[in-house]
C-alpha cells in the first residue's frame, strides 16, 4: 500500500521538514521512524512511503520542522491517525495543515478545558457512507453548547454553498470528520466549515478566514484524508477570571488555625457565586525541615511530591468513630483559629500530635483498606523513601542528611530493608504513609468538588528543591549541590535573592528523558488542572551563587557564554586580575561604608596591602565566613550594619573568575555602581560598559533559547495540564519567542512592564495567551503599593486610570475597583487577582491595616509566611451584594 503525505507549509531558507511515523503492528511492538520530506513547491512538502497493509493496523504520524540552528520543532501532539486495519484501498493520500504548539486553540484541548470549562458540544447521528473518496477532518474546540460542525463549499457534493446542502460532521477524539464521495468535476474545490445548533435546528456562521482550497484530486483511485487544522469561527476565543490565595491563608469556622484542603470547597462555592472560574494556590508540598517558623516558606519543600500534613482536616481523618480523640483539642483549635495571623509552629505541633494518635487508633484497619493499598502501590516509589527520610530527620534532629550517623547516603535496597514492617520503629515510618493517604483523599475530594462547580484549580511548581530534601538525598547527581539558586537584583530586592536551593544538573536529567520532572507533573495532575512554573527563566538560565556567598548580588547566570581574556585585550584593557576580581578596598571606600567605624574595621577585619589598599583577613574573606562570625558566640552586641558593610566590601568587584585553567570571566551585575568601577579611568569604564551590555543583552540570547528548547518541549508534552510561566525579572529576548512557540501562557503585571521604556504595563496590551494580574504573593497589594510610592501612583492615577487632579493618599475602594475592572477587560485569556485585591473594592470588607495584607517580602530570606484571611469563607459567602456586583463586573467583561 502506498501512502503519500502532503503538508501545507512555507519554509524559510535552510529549514526542512520530516515526518515521524509510528506503525502499530498486529501482535508486535509499534515501530517509529523519522523520514525527511521532499520540497514540492512554495506551498507543499511531500513524502511517499510503502506500508505493508497485512501487518500495519494503524499509522500515527507527526511533522517535525528542522530549523536552521539544528533544532527540531515538533508539531502539537501527534493525533493524526490512519486506520488501515479494514482497508482494501491500494493508495492513500493525506493533505495536512501544520499545527504548531503555539496556536492558541491547542490550549483548549488541555484537561481543564476538556474536563471542566467548555460546554457540552452537540451530537449528531450521521448516515453511514459506504462509498467515499475524501475524509475531511478539522478541530473546533470552542463550540457553543449544542453546536456541531458542518461543511459547505463549491461543487455538488458540498451543496454548492447552500446551507441546506451542507454536510454534518461527527466527532471522533479531537477531530470532527465527514466522509464524502467527491466527483472529479467538483475540482478545483473551495470550501469552509460552519456551525449548526442541534437543539435550535439553526445554522451559524461560516469561517471568517479565506476559502479553503483543494486544486485537484491527486489520487482518483484511492482515498484522500484532509486534516485541516483548526476551524476559524468568529469570536473564537475564551476568557476567564480567577482568585489567587495560598491554602494556608484560607479561614473557615472549622479550620485549625490554618487553611486546609477541605476549605478549598468553600472557596469554590464562593468562586462560583462570584463568577470566577479558577482558584490559584501556592505550593502545598511538605516543607517540614526544622519544625519551626522557617518551614512556613512554601517553596522549600522536603519532597517535590509529598503533601504538607499541616493542610489535613483532622475531623475527616477521625470520622465519626474516632471523633473523641479530637475533643481535647477543641479549645486549642478555637484559640488558634481566632488568631489574626497563622501561628505555624503551634498549628503544626498540634496537628502532627493528633495525626499520630489517630494513626495508632486506626492502624489495624487502614492497612487493609483497598483504597489505601491502591494508593500505596501507585506511590510507593516516592512514598517509602519520603517516610524513611522523615523518620531519620526526626531521629537525628536535622534534615541535613550529611550529618546523619546512618543512611546519610541513599541506598534503595538498604532503605527498603530499613522500612520493613518487622522493624520496631515501623509505626514511626508508617504514620507518614497514613498522613499522605489522607492528604491525597482530601485534596482530591476538594478539587473534584471544585470541578462540579465549574472551577479549575491551578497549582504552583517551584523552580528549585530544598538543599536538605528527600529529592536531594535520593538523587544528588541530579543537582549541583555546590551552587545556590537565586535571582539578580531588581526593584524588590536590590541585592538580589539567594534561595539557597541547589541548581539542576540538566545534562544528567536529560539522560533518562527528564523522568524526575515527568513524575512530578504526573503527581500534580492527580489534583490540579493547570500549574504555574515558578521562575520559568530558570529553564533558560539560572542565577547561580557560589556556596560561600550570602547575597544574590554575588551570582551570575549559568549556563552563559563567559568573557575571555582576549576580549579585554582587544579593547585595550590590561586585566590585572586581582584589581578586577578581588574586593577593591581603600581608605575612601572604608569611609564611605563605615564612617566613624572605619578604623575599627581596619583593625579587626582587614590586612594592609600597601599604597592605601586593604584585603580582608582570611577568616572574613567570604560572605559565609562573615555571616558565621556574626552568628557565633559573643556576637549579640555587634552592630548588624557592620556585617552588611563587610558584605558590601566583598561584593565590590567587577568580574568573577570562572573556576578552572581557562582565562574566562563573568561580569558582576550592576558593576557600574561599584566604587571599584567608578575609580577606573573613563576610557576603561567605556570599554567595560560596552562589553557589559553585550554580555547581558546580546551574546547570550540564542544560546539561552537553545538551552530552553532542550528542556521545555519534552516537559510540556509530558502533561495535559494547562501550563503557565512566571516570566518576570531580566527576561532574555528569546523567552517570549519560546513561550509563544510552545503555547505556554505568560504572566503580565501592571507594575512590572517587560518593556524597559514603559513605567507601567497596560492590561489592554496583553497577549491572548497570558495571565494578567495587578499583584502577586511576592508584591504588595494594590492598596499597599498605592501608599508606598505616592510619586508613581500620581502618574498612574493620571496616565493609566485617566483621572484628573491629585491622586488620593490612600487607595480608595473606587480606585481599587477601577484597577480590577481594567484587568477584567484585558484581551488576556485569564485575569487572576489576589483575594486581598478583590476585597479591596469594598469599604466594609477590606482589611483595616493595609500592611497586614502582604504575603511575602522577597528581599527578606527569613520572612515568616503567616498571612490569613481576616473574615471566614462562610462570612464571605453571605456577602450577597458584594458577590453579585463582582459577578456583574466579571460577566460584563465577557469572562
Amino acid at each position: 500500500m502506498k501512502v503519500t503525505f502532503y503538508l501545507r507549509f512555507r519554509t524559510q531558507f535552510g529549514q526542512s521538514l520530516s515526518i515521524r511515523q509510528t506503525q502499530e503492528q498486529q501482535g508486535k511492538d509499534a515501530i517509529t521512524a523519522e523520514t525527511p520530506m521532499l520540497y514540492l513547491n512554495e506551498e507543499y512538502w511531500h513524502l511517499a512511503v510503502e506500508v505493508d497493509a497485512s501487518k500495519v493496523t494503524r499509522l500515527r504520524y507527526q511533522y517535525v520542522l528542522n530549523d536552521m540552528d539544528d533544532q527540531q520543532v515538533n508539531e502539537a501532539r501527534a493525533d493524526r491517525v490512519l486506520d488501515l486495519s479494514q482497508s482494501t484501498i491500494p493508495e492513500w493520500q493525506t493533505v495536512d495543515t501544520w499545527t504548531g504548539e503555539g496556536e492558541f486553540e491547542n490550549v483548549f484541548f488541555t484537561s481543564p478545558f476538556q474536563q471542566v470549562l467548555l460546554p457540552e458540544e452537540g451530537k449528531i447521528i450521521t448516515k453511514p457512507v459506504h462509498i467515499f473518496t475524501h475524509i475531511f477532518k478539522v478541530k473546533a474546540p470552542l463550540l457553543k453548547k449544542n453546536e456541531v460542525v458542518c461543511l459547505a463549499g463549491s461543487g455538488q457534493a458540498l451543496g454548492n454553498w447552500s446551507k441546506t446542502g451542507a454536510l454534518m460532521l461527527s466527532k471522533e477524539g479531537k477531530w470532527w470528520n465527514v466522509k464524502v464521495n467527491m466527483p472529479a468535476k467538483d475540482f478545483p474545490l473551495k470550501y469552509k466549515y460552519g456551525t449548526y445548533n442541534t437543539k435550535e435546528k439553526e445554522y451559524g456562521s461560516l469561517e471568517v478566514s479565506n476559502d479553503r482550497f483543494l486544486p485537484e484530486d491527486a489520487s482518483p483511485a484511492g482515498l484522500t484524508v484532509i486534516h485541516d487544522g483548526f476551524a476559524k469561527f468568529p469570536d473564537n476565543t475564551w476568557k476567564g477570571a480567577g482568585v489567587s490565595i495560598p491554602v494556608f491563608s484560607l479561614k473557615s469556622k472549622s479550620s485549625f488555625g490554618i487553611g486546609e484542603f477541605a476549605d478549598l470547597k468553600l472557596l469554590a462555592d464562593w468562586a462560583k457565586e462570584a463568577g470566577l472560574k479558577l482558584i490559584q494556590i501556592l505550593p502545598v508540598n511538605d516543607t517540614t525541615a526544622t519544625h519551626s517558623a522557617a518551614d512556613s516558606y512554601p517553596y522549600a519543600a522536603i519532597s517535590a511530591v509529598a503533601l504538607h500534613p499541616v493542610y489535613v482536616n483532622l475531623e475527616k481523618v477521625a470520622g465519626k468513630k474516632y471523633t473523641s480523640i479530637l475533643k481535647q483539642l477543641k479549645k486549642k483549635q478555637k484559640q488558634l483559629n481566632d488568631l489574626v495571623e497563622l501561628n505555624y509552629e503551634q498549628v503544626l505541633k498540634f496537628k502532627l500530635s493528633a495525626l499520630k494518635e489517630l494513626f495508632v487508633a486506626q492502624k489495624e484497619n487502614y492497612q487493609e483498606d483497598p483504597a489505601f493499598l491502591t494508593f500505596f502501590q501507585a506511590n510507593k516509589h516516592w512514598l517509602v523513601p519520603y517516610a524513611a527520610f522523615c523518620y531519620l530527620r526526626d531521629k537525628n534532629g536535622t534534615a541535613d542528611y550529611s550529618q546523619w550517623k546512618q543512611y546519610s547516603h541513599f541506598d534503595k535496597a538498604a532503605i527498603e530493608k530499613f522500612v520493613s514492617p518487622k522493624a520496631k520503629y515501623f509505626e514511626e515510618i508508617a504514620v507518614h504513609y497514613f498522613m499522605q493517604f489522607h492528604l491525597h483523599l482530601q485534596l482530591k475530594e476538594a478539587t473534584e468538588y471544585a470541578h462540579k462547580k465549574g472551577i479549575i484549580v491551578k497549582g504552583d511548581i517551584p523552580i528549585g528543591i530544598y538543599r536538605y530534601s528527600c529529592d536531594a538525598w535520593m538523587n544528588p547527581d541530579l543537582y549541583n549541590m555546590n551552587i545556590q539558586a537565586g535571582a539578580p537584583p531588581d526593584d524588590f530586592a536590590v541585592k538580589g535573592q539567594n534561595w539557597g536551593f541547589p541548581t539542576y544538573n540538566w545534562q544528567k536529567m536529560q539522560e533518562n528523558g527528564f523522568a524526575w520532572w515527568r513524575n512530578r507533573f504526573e503527581q500534580m495532575s492527580n489534583y490540579f488542572d493547570a500549574f504555574r512554573i515558578d521562575h520559568i527563566l530558570g529553564f533558560f538560565r539560572i542565577w547561580s551563587i557560589p556556596v560561600d556567598a550570602v547575597e544574590g548580588i554575588m551570582g551570575y547566570f549559568v549556563p552563559s557564554i563567559p568573557l575571555h581574556l582576549n576580549e579585554f585585550k582587544d579593547r585595550g584593557i590590561w586585566l590585572e586580575q586581582d584589581r578586577y576580581t578581588k574586593p577593591y578596598i581603600t581608605d575612601t571606600v572604608l569611609q564611605d561604608i563605615f564612617r566613624e567605624s572605619a578604623e575599627q574595621i581596619m583593625e579587626l577585619y582587614l590586612d594592609e596591602k600597601g599604597d592605601g589598599f586593604y584585603a580582608l583577613k582570611p577568616d572574613f574573606d567570604t560572605q559565609k565566613k562573615v555571616e558565621a562570625h556574626f552568628a557565633g558566640p559573643g556576637s549579640d552586641g555587634q552592630d548588624p550594619k557592620i556585617k552588611i558593610g563587610l558584605f558590601d566590601l566583598i561584593s565590590n568587584v567587577i568580574l568573577f573568575k570562572v573556576p578552572g585553567p581557562e582565562e574566562e570571566f563573568h561580569f558582576r551585575i550592576d558593576m557600574g555602581n561599584t566604587s571599584s568601577f567608578k575609580s577606573l579611568d573613563h576610557h576603561v569604564q567605556h570599554q567595560l560598559n560596552e562589553l557589559y551590555v553585550d554580555y547581558f543583552y546580546r551574546r547570550q540570547d540564542q544560546f539561552w533559547k537553545k538551552e530552553a528548547m532542550k528542556k521545555l518541549p519534552a516537559l510540556k508534552v509530558s502533561t495535559n495540564m494547562l501550563v503557565c510561566g512566571e516570566d518576570l525579572g531580566m527576561v532574555p529576548h528569546g523567552v517570549p519567542e519560546v513561550m509563544n512557540q510552545l503555547g505556554i501562557l505568560s504572566l503580565e503585571i501592571q507594575r512590572m512592564p517587560k518593556d524597559p521604556n514603559r513605567e507601567f504595563f497596560h492590561p489592554n496590551d496583553a497577549p491572548y495567551l497570558s495571565v494578567v494580574t495587578p499583584s502577586t504573593h511576592d508584591m504588595s497589594t494594590i492598596r499597599g503599593w498605592w501608599e508606598e510610592e505616592s510619586i508613581k501612583t500620581q502618574r498612574f492615577f493620571n496616565n493609566e486610570l485617566g483621572e484628573w487632579g491629585e491622586a488620593p493618599l490612600t487607595c480608595e475602594p473606587w480606585i481599587n475597583k477601577a484597577v480590577i475592572v481594567q484587568h477584567l477587560y484585558s484581551p488576556a485569556m485569564w485575569s487572576v487577582f489576589q483575594l486581598q485585591d478583590i476585597l479591596g473594592m469594598s469599604d466594609t470588607l477590606r482589611r483595616e491595616n493595609v500592611n497586614d495584607e502582604r504575603i511575602n517580602i522577597p528581599a527578606d530570606p527569613k520572612h515568616y509566611w503567616r498571612y490569613r484571611m481576616h473574615i471566614t469563607l462562610e462570612q464571605l459567602l453571605k456577602e450577597n451584594v458584594f458577590n453579585e456586583d463582582l459577578k456583574t463586573y466579571i460577566h460584563g467583561s465577557g469572562r
